[in-house]
């Protein structure tokens, strides 16, 4: 069995070696873009996470601000098709502790709200950032990113 290994590696490691082409911009016959998928929060812990290919942001209220919380009872969410300002509020949480608003953390139309949330609130306990997404909002101002805090700015933003 060894020898057999032994002459298979020897016959590959003899081929000659290949002039390589570059690597082009196609995976299976289909191109594609690079796309940047960038993360941002605000000090009143909402979440944003914005794909500059589509110029949709998926809106979210941030792992901390869940826990804060408690166990989530309701969540009222935005109109799809209102066109929001940055700042403005969107929504709200309401838990078994307390209510707290939601605000826009980016200007833009809301697209699409996560209709889950109706009759699973806790999904935002459970995944307040992936699957307890908020809204979808087409960005007007896709520059109000840089103004947002990374995530090592809005750590330091509750922890002090």
């Amino acid at each position: 069995m060894f020898s057999v290994v032994r002459q298979v590696s020897r016959a590959r490691t003899s081929l000659p070696l290949r002039a390589t082409r570059p690597c082009r911009s196609v995976v299976f016959g289909i191109p594609f873009h690079r796309t940047l998928v960038t993360k941002r929060y605000t000090e009143e812990h909402e979440a944003v996470t914005f794909d500059d290919s589509t110029g949709i942001g998926i809106v979210s209220i941030t792992d901390h601000a869940q826990e804060s919380l408690g166990d989530v009872v309701f969540v009222d969410l935005p109109t799809v098709g209102s066109v929001i300002g940055k700042g403005e509020p969107i929504g709200a949480v309401e838990s078994v502790k307390a209510a707290s608003d939601i605000y826009a953390p980016v200007s833009g139309e809301i697209l699409e709200v996560n209709q889950r949330l109706n009759d699973e609130p806790n999904l935002v306990n459970r995944s307040a950032e992936a699957e307890g997404w908020l809204c979808k909002i087409k960005l007007s101002e896709p520059g109000e990113m840089n103004n947002l805090l990374t995530l090592e700015g809005y750590v330091k933003s509750y922890e002090s």
